[in-house]
């Protein structure tokens, strides 16, 4: 067996993955409204814990078809009533009609909302996957934005596909419609995860180049499941690296979570070193891996911050 010579003092600087990152940035988080009381605790915990990290904002899901109108719209009222935080409810295209999303806007307004992300939204699955507007409704994202800035002045936050929106005819047509959303009055984009810093920093000078100057916050998603990530990809590239280090991890939640985590973070530290200095962090209703990745980047808990 060959011995291997200690280092020579000096030679090898010892400098830590996470190492003086001062902790200079902003995080939100979006969760999604529980179905049952047992998960309606879930989500609470995570908020509580999530809090101290003083977000921005912190948005809740809506349902394919608007499923979930009810529980969002619960979901949302409660942030107002009894946090601090600034709530961002979505809102969503599809099966309603321009009188009914007003019934709702009108709500979240009433209720102390001023933040809302508008999506044109999932088709519900009795339309075969494809999107068909409401005879009565907004056409697409960007219609939607200008009818919410028409009737209350909301912030309104939309979505945006470094690899392309599944359904987009082409990359430029997915850009451009980006453009027509930020134009209606919509103050940032959000982007759908992905996993390559590459394919966030060339769409970045895409959109740039294209005129778009709004900030376009990257969606992080730390790995929960593996499969599920499969099924939710759409037009994301998975690496490879990525497969292999999760490879036979989906039973094993604990370490997976390890993992998980800070492979996030790690994805995190190469945005920042880029410029990056706002993340929003898809948390899947779970705190730990959300709060484990912005300890990494340096960033600390708020006092009274809840």
């Amino acid at each position: 067996m060959t011995a291997v010579a200690p280092p020579v003092s000096g030679r090898i600087a010892e400098t830590p993955l996470f190492a003086g990152l001062p902790g200079d940035i902003s995080v939100s988080f979006e969760f999604f409204p529980p179905k049952s009381e047992k998960m309606e605790e879930q989500l609470w915990d995570a908020i509580t814990q999530l809090a101290p990290l003083d977000p921005s904002f912190v948005s809740v899901t809506y349902g394919a078809g608007g499923s979930t109108r009810e529980r969002t719209h619960a979901t949302v009222s409660r942030i107002v009533r009894e946090t601090s935080l600034v709530p961002a409810a979505h809102l969503t295209c599809v099966a309603a009609s321009k009188a009914e999303i007003d019934e709702v806007v009108d709500q979240y307004w009433d209720a102390g909302v001023r933040h809302i992300v508008a999506l044109r939204g999932d088709p519900p699955p009795a339309d075969g996957g494809r999107f068909v507007p409401h005879p009565q409704g907004y056409a697409s994202a960007a219609e939607l934005v200008e009818g919410l800035k028409k009737r209350r002045d909301f912030e309104i936050s939309v979505a945006a596909y470094p690899e392309v929106h599944p359904e987009a005819v082409s990359a430029t047509d997915d850009l451009d419609n980006l453009k027509r959303k930020l134009d209606a009055g919509a103050t940032r984009a959000i982007t759908q995860f992905f996993f390559s810093t590459d394919a966030y920093f060339r769409f970045m000078d895409k959109a740039l180049a294209a005129g778009i100057t709004a900030p376009i916050l990257p969606g992080i998603m730390p790995v929960t499941s593996f499969a599920a990530i499969r099924r939710m990809s759409g037009n994301t590239a998975i690496p490879g690296w990525l497969e292999t280090m999760f490879d036979g991890m989906d039973t094993r939640p604990g370490p997976r979570a390890l993992v998980a985590a800070v492979a996030a973070a790690d994805l995190c530290k190469r945005l920042y070193e880029g410029g990056v200095r706002d993340f929003h962090f898809y948390t899947l209703n779970r705190a730990e891996q959300a709060y484990a990745i912005c300890q990494l980047l340096g960033l600390r808990p708020k006092e009274n911050a809840a």
